[in-house]
C-alpha cells in the first residue's frame, strides 16, 4: 500500500519476486520498496534524512528498510516506538509474542534504507526507564514474525477484554461516529474505506488523525450515514485490517474535532 504523506493511499505487500499476496491474514501495510530511495514522496521541509541520493545497486532491490528493537518496555506501543525513531518515517510496528505474551521485542519497518542506519543510531538509548537495543533485520526475519503473530493470534490488540468493557461499547450511546485504534501508521482512507466495505463511505467521511508533527498516531474516525450504521459497524471490533487488531469505539463529532485540534 502506497503512502501518500497525511494518511492518504495503500496497498498490499506481495511475497517474492512473483508478487503473490501473502494471504489475507498476513497483509502488511507497506510501500512498495523497489521504486526508489523514497518510498514517501518528499515531505515537506527539506532534511538529509528525507533527500536520499539515488540508490546504486546494480541488479538488484535496495535492502528492506526494517530493524529490531529488544528489551522494549512492556506497555510500549506503536506510538512509543515512533517517538523513539522521531526523526524517521515509520511505515510499520510489528510487537512480538510468545505463548501470547509481549516478549519486549518488535519489528521496525522505515520508509527507506538509508534510515536504517539512522535508526541504529539509537541502540542502547532509553525508551522511559529502560534502554533498547537496537539490531539490522531482514525481510524474512519480518514476514516470518508476520506469520507467527497471525497463526498465534497474538497481536497485542487480540487480549480479550473483560465482559464490562463490552458491554460499555454495547450500551453506549451511538451518533453516526466510531473511533479506530490500532491503525498502521501506512493505512489510509482507501484502506479504511474496506474496512468497512458493507457501508457506503467517502473519503470525506474519514478523518485520519496526525501529530503536532504531521505523524499518523494509529487513530480515525469514521462517520457513517445514520447511527444504526455505526451500531452495525461495531460488529468489526477487533477484527484485522492486514494483521492489526483494530478497536472500535463509539464517537462522536466533538470527540473528532477535539482530536483534530490536539494534533495542530
Amino acid at each position: 500500500m502506497f503512502y501518500r504523506g497525511g494518511g492518504g493511499g495503500g496497498g498490499r505487500y506481495t511475497d517474492g519476486a512473483d508478487g503473490r499476496e501473502m494471504g489475507a491474514k498476513r497483509q502488511r501495510l507497506a510501500p512498495p520498496y523497489d521504486q526508489g530511495p523514497s518510498f514517501y514522496g518528499t515531505p515537506s521541509g527539506s532534511s538529509f534524512m528525507y533527500n536520499a541520493p539515488a540508490y546504486g545497486y546494480v541488479g538488484q532491490p535496495p535492502p528492506f528498510p526494517v530493524v529490531r528493537l529488544r528489551g522494549l518496555p512492556f506497555d510500549c506501543t506503536e506510538t512509543d516506538v515512533a517517538e523513539f525513531f522521531r526523526d524517521l518515517d515509520i511505515v510499520d510496528v510489528l510487537f512480538v509474542h510468545k505463548g501470547g505474551k509481549f516478549t519486549g521485542e518488535a519489528f521496525c519497518v522505515l520508509g527507506y534504507p538509508l534510515q536504517v542506519d539512522f535508526a541504529l543510531q539509537k541502540n542502547r538509548q532509553n525508551m522511559g526507564r529502560r534502554y533498547v537495543e537496537v539490531f539490522r533485520s531482514k525481510r524474512q526475519e519480518y514476514y516470518k514474525a508476520i506469520a507467527s503473530e497471525v497463526s498465534g493470534g497474538s497481536p497485542r490488540r487480540s487480549v480479550p477484554r473483560s465482559k464490562s468493557y463490552d458491554e460499555g461499547k454495547d450500551s453506549a450511546e451511538h451518533t453516526g461516529v466510531l473511533r479506530l485504534r490500532g491503525l498502521p501508521f501506512s493505512a489510509g482512507k482507501d484502506d479504511i474505506m474496506d474496512f468497512f466495505k458493507d457501508f457506503v463511505l467517502t473519503e470525506e467521511s474519514i478523518q485520519i488523525i496526525m501529530n503536532s508533527e504531521g505523524r499518523p498516531t494509529g487513530e480515525a474516525f469514521v462517520e457513517f450515514a445514520s447511527a444504526e450504521d455505526s451500531k452495525a459497524a461495531m460488529a468489526k471490533d477487533r477484527m484485522t485490517l492486514g494483521s492489526r487488531y483494530i478497536e472500535l469505539f463509539p464517537s462522536s463529532l466533538e470527540d473528532l474535532e477535539e482530536s483534530v485540534s490536539r494534533g495542530r
